[in-house]
């Protein structure tokens, strides 16, 4: 027997073996469980998610003979002759080849007519969009009204080309690409029954590769056995379709954190000769960023993943903040990547942006990590901004001072304070160095610092921002000063009463401060003054920022 492609063998026969649109599959059963089915149906979606081959199963289910439910049964006359394509009560057309009105006026011109074999006389026209205007108008009719024994079934990769007036007769259906682990799951069951030795890593390079079509996935998976003589290997696999493995994106990425430029671009250099597509490179290193980032915040998800110690070795080189600045760098890379003199220098660039804006690690130590005081900024010192590379503004606004916000009342009698030389002093420190973020940044901001030891951290909240305070968020912070300080410190928050000088009081009183100093800036230009006598101009009030 001739051998017979991967994508046609595995067609799924049924609902069950449907791969994925769950969506889809159980309003359909949920019709026919209850008798409740539509005279026309559209299936829209991109190609090989699905769209020909449901309205098949819905054609058979139809027009079983001994359907118990939903499903068809698989063995009677007319489920045979469904799967055979020798059922004459099933009209399956093609839009694209049959475009005129004279053909769509030839297919139904026999619709009155009741079925010769099935309970229904099914019409099913794939890619409906590239009907012409006049072949629509010649359907709209029937499909508005057609008879009893008649059911229409479409199928479209652009349903946007479809005139409303069919749109509105139809129960439209949008079949969504599928995941690269749906298609993966079902290339590792077909590769187990095909008996076919086989990689992980090769099937879910063909599961990213494929984009979404399951069609496209077993097509490239008969061509890649053949290319690997009957076997499918990674790096077969990589040569056929022009990509690199995992392997060399991870010895990038480990170069990447140890800042060595050179092994970077030696890497670079070795991937080159095998003459790659660079845009697959950095999507592969934008997905092993992402687990790494993953692996960070909610590491079990990554238990079934092949290269899950690698990865969390990752995650525990880089902090979060460098994962995320190298996860925006490659992504728009991406995108520039086109306009580079060449993929390779395009990326070798990429790549060289991660290390040149790289965070600097932080100053700010801990008191467990030194006993000497933390250095405040001296009046007139520019503000010094983490993570963030230098940028030059003309007239720069300097904070010489903290002044109290005005307008803001003053707290109430004997409020809890911070003391210069007090643990609370390092506080804001470390809540930097710890990298928290929302709503744990937001409660360790209004928190003072009254103890801290290798076991233990002790703040105070004030009564106003008790709101703030939950397990969740406690946990979070507990766990990053964990993290920090490599020690089991347990964390403990106390509620009394206000609290000030808290690090989200004293970012309140430099905001207004650095306000204040632009505004005084601005009104003491000489350009602003010679405006101002001039053309008797004045200044817009609320229209002046501050540079940083």
């Amino acid at each position: 027997m001739a051998y017979l492609a991967l994508a046609r063998k595995w067609r799924p026969r049924n609902f069950d073996e449907v791969v994925g649109q769950e969506h889809v599959i159980k309003a359909l059963k949920h019709a026919l469980q209850f008798d409740r089915t539509h005279h026309a149906y559209l299936f829209a979606g991109t190609r090989g998610v699905g769209k020909t081959t449901i309205a098949r199963i819905l054609a058979k289910a139809l027009n079983c003979q001994a359907r118990d439910g939903y499903n068809p049964c698989g063995s009677c006359a007319t489920c045979q002759e469904l799967d055979g394509g020798r059922f004459v009560d099933l009209i399956e057309v093609d839009a694209a080849s049959r475009t005129k009105v004279e053909d769509t006026r030839d297919l139904l011109e026999n619709v009155q007519y009741a079925p010769s074999y099935g309970r229904y006389k099914v019409y099913l026209i794939d890619e409906v969009h590239m009907l012409s205007a006049h072949s629509f108008n010649a359907l709209l009719k029937t499909l508005e009204e057609p008879p009893p024994h008649v059911q229409f079934l479409l199928a479209t990769t652009d349903p946007q080309r479809i005139p409303v007036t069919v749109l509105s007769r139809c129960l439209q259906f949008n079949l969504k690409h599928l995941s690269a682990e749906q298609i993966r799951g079902q290339l590792e069951h077909i590769a187990q029954q095909e008996h076919i030795d086989h990689d992980a890593s090769a099937l879910r390079a063909l599961s990213r590769a494929a984009a979404g079509s399951m069609r496209d996935a077993l097509s490239l998976m008969d061509q890649a056995i053949v290319h690997g003589g009957g076997s499918l290997r990674e790096a077969e696999l990589s040569s056929m379709l022009g990509t690199v493995a995992r392997e060399p994106v991870f010895g990038l990425l480990t170069a990447i954190a140890a800042q060595d430029a050179e092994a970077v671009l030696q890497l670079t250099a070795e991937i080159a000769q095998y003459t790659p597509d660079f845009t697959d490179v950095l999507q592969h290193l934008l997905a092993i960023l992402h687990h790494a980032a993953l692996a960070q915040w909610a590491p079990d998800i990554l238990k079934r993943d092949e290269d899950a110690e690698r990865i969390k070795a990752l995650a525990e080189q880089l902090s979060a903040e460098d994962l995320q600045l190298f996860y925006q760098i490659a992504l728009i890379g991406q995108r520039d990547l086109p306009l580079a003199t060449d993929p390779q220098s395009g990326f070798e660039m990429v790549l060289l942006r991660m290390l040149a804006f790289r965070p600097t690690v932080n100053s700010v130590r801990t008191p467990l990590q030194s006993e000497a005081p933390v250095r405040t900024p001296s009046a007139g010192a520019a503000p010094r901004v983490r993570h963030e590379p230098p940028v030059a503004h003309a007239n720069p606004v300097v904070v010489d001072s903290v002044r109290p916000v005005p307008g803001v009342a003053a707290p109430p009698a004997s409020p809890v304070r911070a003391t210069p030389g007090s643990p609370n002093s390092e506080w804001a420190g470390l809540i930097e160095a710890t990298g928290l973020g929302g709503m744990a940044r937001e409660l360790a901001s209004h928190c003072l610092l009254r103890t801290l030891t290798p076991e233990a951290c002790h703040l105070i909240l004030g009564r106003p921002q008790a709101h703030l305070r939950t397990p969740q968020v406690e946990s979070t912070i507990e766990a990053a000063l964990r993290k920090h300080l490599a020690t089991p410190v347990k964390l403990t928050i106390s509620v009394e009463g206000e609290v000030d000088d808290t690090p989200a009081i004293q970012q309140q009183r430099a905001r207004a401060e650095r306000q204040r100093r632009a505004e005084l800036t601005i009104e003491q230009d000489d350009n602003v003054k010679a405006f101002k006598e001039l053309f008797d101009a004045e200044i817009v009030s609320g229209s002046i920022r501050p540079l940083d």
